[in-house]
């Protein structure tokens, strides 16, 4: 249930990319203690917008609010305790164990030169086990089925113990079983744990299967903002992504339900005639 203060807002955020104007005039709201899905076309800056939203794109205007904070003010160590992101893609030339990724997760307590602690150990125990990837321990990351690592991933950002928890396109490149694996998972943390999760969809029923409150984006601009069932209606659905749509209700969660068509005016031969 939404709380009366968002985690996370911003306020006229922009962002431009040498001349590209990438993001324009944004203001957000993300709610405490739910799943927010950011949606919207290819190339609308959701991406961008995440990035902007970790501080890993510094924005070219506007301010960010994150836990009453000006994000500007936070420093990094101290936003990687309370800011977890899990990327779209994880690579590495080497051959860690799963335990030692998620290790990798308690670099924001760690001293310069000091090695994990027991309560380090402990944490990272906990994350492994809350995201079913203990009996992974000792493989070796490069091993991994896509749904295992990113299971692995999510355990290294909740081994850094955040308030909230950012991911972009987190089923991307996996199966539909591995999917909702991945989305129950992240309910069941934010039911458990008590994260926030924002998180970036280009499947929109997933995410108004999952998500309880949504962000659309069109041309780098804020569409729609709010509860699935008031973001994903077909006016909307059409204008910003130009297909036909039509509203249902999801068989087995009563969630909305989007079917599709192209366009009338994208339909026929090529040209569009």
């Amino acid at each position: 249930m939404e709380t009366a203060e968002p985690i996370l807002t911003a306020e006229g955020l922009s962002f431009c990319f040498g001349k590209n104007q990438i993001l324009t005039d944004l203001n957000l709201a993300v709610p405490t203690g739910v799943f927010t899905g950011i949606i919207g076309p290819n190339g609308s800056g959701k991406t961008t917008l995440l990035k902007c939203l970790n501080k890993t794109l510094a924005p070219t205007r506007g301010r960010i609010t994150f836990m009453g904070q000006d994000l500007t003010r936070i420093k990094l160590r101290a936003l990687a305790r309370l800011m977890g992101v899990v990327p779209q893609q994880w690579e590495t030339p080497f051959a860690f164990t799963v335990q030692e990724v998620v290790m990798m997760g308690r670099f924001p307590y760690l001293g310069r030169w000091a090695g994990e602690r027991q309560e380090d150990r402990m944490v990272v125990r906990e994350a492994m086990r809350a995201t079913n990837t203990w009996e992974l321990a000792e493989r070796l990351i490069t091993e991994l089925s896509g749904g295992e690592r990113q299971r692995v991933l999510i355990a290294q950002a909740l081994a850094q113990t955040p308030r909230l928890l950012l991911l972009d396109e987190p089923t991307s490149h996996l199966d539909v079983n591995q999917t909702l694996e991945i989305c129950t998972l992240l309910q069941t943390l934010i039911r458990t744990k008590g994260l926030t999760v924002l998180g970036v969809f280009h499947d929109l029923n997933l995410a108004a299967r999952y998500c309880q409150h949504l962000i659309m984006i069109k041309d780098g601009r804020i569409y729609a903002q709010g509860a699935p069932e008031e973001v994903l209606s077909s006016p909307n659905v059409t204008a910003v992504f130009g297909v036909e749509t039509v509203v249902g209700a999801e068989p087995f969660t009563g969630r909305p339900y989007l079917y599709f068509s192209l366009n009338r005016r994208q339909e026929g031969a090529p040209g569009g005639h």
